[in-house]
C-alpha cells in the first residue's frame, strides 16, 4: 500500500513538473520575436554611409535623446527554484509548483536611475490534488541603478499579502531591443522574515529567474 501511494506521488509529481516546465516553454516561445535584432551597440545611435563623394567610413547618425523622466510599463513570468530556510533547502516543482507574474511600471529620470513599481501575483498548484490558487501577492518596489549594455541592479523591498517581507536584490539584462519591446532576463534572490499566514517562521532566502519584455 505505502509502495503504491509512493508510485503515484511520483507520477503525479512528474506530470505537474512536465505541465510547468511545457507552460513556461510555451510562453518563453511567445516572448520571442518573429523579426527582431540584438542589441549592437548603445541606444539613441545608427550606422549611416555618408553621401559625400570619396567618403571610406560609416559615420554614426545621432537620434533624439532620451526625455526623461520616462515612464514604461513591463509583463513578465518569475520562477522560483529554490528556497533555503532552517539549513534547509526546498525545490519547486516537487510538493508545490509556483510561477508569478510580475508586472508594473519603470520611471527612468536619468540614463542611469530610476524607480521600479512592482505587482506580483503568485500561482501555487499542489502536486499530490492538482488543486491550484492564487497563494499570495507581492509588492517590491525599488531604485533602479542602471549601467551600459542593459544591466540594472534593483534592490527592491518586498511585503507579501501572506505575511512574510524583506528584501529583494535584482539583477536585470536586456539581451534582445525591438521597435516595440525590450526583452529581459533576471536572476533574484528574495530574503524574507516574519508570519507566513499568521504562523511565525524564520528567515530564509531563495533563488528565481524571471523573464519578460518592458514596452518601449
Amino acid at each position: 500500500m505505502k509502495k503504491q501511494l509512493h508510485t503515484r506521488t511520483q507520477n503525479f509529481a512528474g506530470q505537474s513538473t512536465r505541465k510547468a516546465f511545457l507552460m513556461i516553454v510555451l510562453f518563453a516561445g511567445l516572448l520571442i520575436p518573429r523579426h527582431s535584432f540584438a542589441q549592437s551597440g548603445e541606444p539613441g545611435t545608427t550606422d549611416d554611409k555618408s553621401d559625400e563623394p570619396g567618403a571610406m567610413r560609416h559615420h554614426k547618425k545621432k537620434l533624439p535623446a532620451p526625455v526623461y523622466p520616462k515612464t514604461v510599463g513591463y509583463l513578465s513570468f518569475i520562477i522560483p527554484t529554490g528556497t533555503l530556510q532552517n539549513n534547509k533547502v526546498t525545490y519547486n516543482f516537487t510538493n508545490n509548483t509556483k510561477i508569478g507574474f510580475p508586472c508594473g511600471v519603470n520611471v527612468f529620470y536619468s540614463a542611469k536611475f530610476g524607480f521600479s513599481y512592482e505587482f506580483t501575483p503568485t500561482i501555487k498548484t499542489t502536486t499530490l490534488s492538482g488543486n491550484s490558487s492564487m497563494s499570495d501577492l507581492l509588492f517590491d518596489p525599488g531604485p533602479m541603478f542602471r549601467f551600459k549594455h542593459g544591466f540594472t541592479i534593483i534592490p527592491r523591498l518586498a511585503f507579501e499579502t501572506s505575511g512574510r517581507y524583506g528584501v529583494t536584490p535584482v539583477f536585470n539584462e536586456v539581451y534582445l531591443r525591438t521597435k516595440d519591446v525590450n526583452y529581459f532576463v533576471a536572476l533574484s534572490l528574495p530574503c524574507r522574515w516574519g508570519a507566513d499566514d499568521g504562523v511565525m517562521e524564520t528567515g530564509s532566502i531563495g533563488l528565481n529567474v524571471q523573464f519578460g519584455f518592458i514596452f518601449n
